[in-house]
């Protein structure tokens, strides 16, 4: 058996993966009926959020001494993960918009995949492996009723439902990702 497929299964990417495909295949489900008007950015923010946080289980391994003295570098390895994880999350909700209805541009999927795979990252490096979802689903939650954006602050804090191109929101997923990425790297995930 070759490291990759060992490193596959003792982070759970069978299991995640399962998980953000039938997240996104049940909110396009929802999606179809039409209820979601034009542009609203509420249902493909669900499915990426989903998909990050079913990705957040596979951050920490079965046992974190031996992945603490193994003999090969982490570093790359858990930037790649974090990296590959948002790249599937974002691929899987565009595929699943070619069977249908779009529910949003390549660009706002790909600032908010990659902002909560970094979110997600911060929260396994903070908070450890099994809690490293409370991250996202919290700036989710808010988001969904912070009163509308008017003031850069208020942009900052809701930049997962802004539209792509909204410096405020790009600038804040960017600085997340870059964070996220970086801490859950270098420093893995919290005991």
């Amino acid at each position: 058996m070759r490291w990759l497929t060992l490193y596959a299964r003792s982070r759970q990417v069978p299991a995640s993966l399962a998980a953000v495909v039938i997240s996104a295949v049940t909110v396009w489900a929802l999606a179809r009926d039409g209820s979601a008007g034009p542009g609203d950015p509420r249902l493909p923010v669900l499915v990426l959020a989903t998909g990050a946080m079913a990705a957040s289980i596979g951050l920490s391994g079965q046992d974190l001494a031996l992945d603490r003295t193994a003999a090969i570098r982490w570093v790359p390895r858990r930037a790649a993960h974090v990296l590959l994880c948002g790249a599937v999350v974002g691929t899987v909700l565009l595929t699943v918009q070619t069977m249908g209805k779009d529910m949003a541009t390549t660009a706002f999927v790909v600032r908010d995949s990659a902002g909560l795979m970094g979110l997600v990252a911060l929260g396994a490096a903070l908070l450890g492996g099994q809690y490293a979802w409370t991250l996202p689903f919290a700036w989710l939650a808010f988001s969904f009723f912070a009163p509308p954006p008017t003031s850069t602050p208020m942009q900052v804090a809701t930049w997962i439902l802004l539209p792509p191109g909204t410096a405020a929101g790009t600038w804040t997923a960017l600085v997340l990702t870059v964070a996220g990425t970086t801490a859950y790297a270098v420093a893995g995930p919290r005991r």
